[in-house]
């Protein structure tokens, strides 16, 4: 069953669709089933995968007011195992619609039941706002991915995101929790970034990746040939990043799993 993962953050510019695109290309080079969600009306992490969010047919608007399945409207990338549930400018009247209907925050959830056994991984671009596409994503997600650059700013707007965080896990969504923070854009010559990432890590420890994601011309060249840097440049210090971001991600899983299993195995012993 997949493990659905929401990359969010409300302020724009800090590499939510590239983060989508490179997570969701690096699990596939292994082999596995990525299914790659697009809730941002502008659509770069569907352009970014190589999909032009103009020519499709239907989008996220049609499966989020059930007007179409997940199955029908996915498109298939060539020669990977990735899926994309593409995103369009129809997501905006997809939102207004939403604000209409009951269960206006379940409608991304209801629609992934039907599909999530088919992948090893659900990863859902957010679009930069705390709207209810977001919150549609967060319902649907177990956890949070929070790609942030190491500035001023940024940190106010992680404390917003935090309570918004809080709230849904509180009233909608109790399995949801931050999967990871991840420094983005970073420039280690900055002293503000390294001021900033200090204090990401004095505040929320182990949460913070490990792996940081540099400033890179060729990740920032390939969304405009419409592929993941993995297909680009593999030998880039971008793609390099997101390898090991994807390898530090599959560490904790396993470390959780085998602390869940020992949890078990005492229990059965008592």
């Amino acid at each position: 069953m997949g493990k659905s993962i929401c990359i969010v953050n409300q302020k724009g510019g800090v590499g939510k669709p590239t983060t989508a695109v490179n997570l969701a290309a690096s699990p596939a080079a292994t082999r596995k089933r990525v299914l790659l969600v697009d809730m941002d009306p502008q659509g770069n992490a569907t352009m970014g995968c190589g999909v032009n969010k103009n020519d499709v047919e239907k989008s996220g608007c049609e499966v989020l007011l059930g007007e179409a399945s997940i199955s029908a409207v996915r498109v298939q990338l060539e020669d990977s195992k990735i899926d994309v549930l593409p995103g369009n400018a129809d997501l905006t009247a997809a939102e207004v619609s939403l604000m209409q209907q009951d269960d206006r925050e379940q409608k991304l959830h209801q629609a992934l039941q039907t599909i999530k056994h088919e992948y090893d991984y659900i990863l859902i671009d957010c679009p930069p706002a705390l709207n209810m596409l977001t919150i549609n994503a967060m319902v649907a997600a177990r956890s949070v991915i929070i790609p942030m650059q190491c500035e001023y700013y940024a940190l106010e707007g992680l404390s917003a995101l935090m309570n918004t965080i809080e709230q849904i896990k509180g009233s909608i969504n109790p399995e949801l929790e931050i999967e990871g923070i991840l420094r983005t854009m970073f420039d280690p010559r900055n002293n503000l970034a390294n001021q900033v990432s200090s204090q990401l890590i004095l505040h929320f420890g182990d949460k913070v990746y490990r792996t940081m994601i540099p400033r890179n011309i060729r990740l920032a060249e390939a969304p405009s040939y419409g592929l993941p840097i993995l297909l680009y440049d593999k030998s880039s210090r971008g793609a390099l990043s997101y390898l090991a971001l994807a390898g530090e991600i599959l560490r904790r899983e396993q470390s959780q799993a085998d602390s869940d299993l020992n949890i078990s195995s005492e229990a059965q012993q008592a």
